[in-house]
């Protein structure tokens, strides 16, 4: 310390820093993480579901279809109790709108990003079953490459639909909320063949920008756009 004062610092904070630095397993900080990402996801997303059934009980197509399946089954007639049994208006109320929306849950399949939430959906499992998938995709490419390149086979529909898919770059989740009927047209203008999905995309930008020049909102936002601009400093004198 004589010799070198200016380093005596030096080694009293390496000493005391590997003395009372934590000793915490990095890998159980990474587990602990992942999985309070993974329950936060999935409670996300289990609100994000009963958004969904929210909403659509309060949809008038929905919710007379939902209170005619429940009539038939009697569900809605156990709720109107007489005697002793009786119940306020309020709590048959609440009740008729727990089996409608019980109802909307098993007969309407949502999908998309309000779709039920699945177990194996959240980062937890992802991490765990990417070895499998891993495998799977690479079982899938070798299958495609050797039926449509070297075979030459025809297309089914869902080799189509994943054609289609991949050429509007939509995830499955975005594409399976897509309505039966919009695919029914994408089939039917054979939209996996890259020259005709080149003129249906054409088609759509042109029908895009029509609707956003007919748009009160765009106009007043390209004449503000004009006069005004981003940018753009102004000094009035008062």
């Amino acid at each position: 310390m004589l010799d070198h004062p200016e380093e005596y610092y030096r080694h009293y904070y390496h000493y005391y820093s590997r003395r009372l630095a934590p000793k915490v397993d990095v890998r159980i900080v990474i587990l602990v993480t992942v999985c309070a990402i993974s329950v936060f996801q999935f409670f996300s997303w289990w609100s994000s579901y009963n958004e969904a059934i929210n909403y659509l009980a309060t949809v008038p197509k929905y919710r007379i279809q939902a209170t005619e399946i429940a009539r038939q089954q009697g569900l809605l007639n156990k709720t109107k109790e007489k005697g002793k049994n009786r119940r306020s208006k309020e709590e048959i109320r609440e009740e008729e709108e727990e089996i409608i929306k019980d109802i909307i849950k098993n007969k309407i399949d949502i999908k998309g990003g309000y779709q039920k939430p699945k177990i194996y959906d959240i980062l937890l499992f992802q991490i765990l079953l990417a070895p499998f998938y891993l495998c799977k995709y690479i079982v899938w490419y070798c299958w495609w490459i050797y039926c449509f390149t070297i075979k030459g086979q025809e297309y089914g529909v869902e080799e189509k639909l994943y054609i289609i898919r991949r050429y509007m770059k939509m995830s499955q989740s975005q594409f399976d909320s897509l309505e039966d009927h919009q695919k029914e047209t994408f089939l039917e203008r054979q939209l996996w063949i890259r020259e005709n999905y080149e003129v249906y995309k054409q088609e759509q930008e042109e029908e895009l920008k029509k609707k956003m020049a007919m748009d009160p909102r765009w106009k007043r936002y390209r004449r503000w756009m004009r006069n005004e601009g981003p940018g753009r400093l102004t000094f009035i004198d008062d």
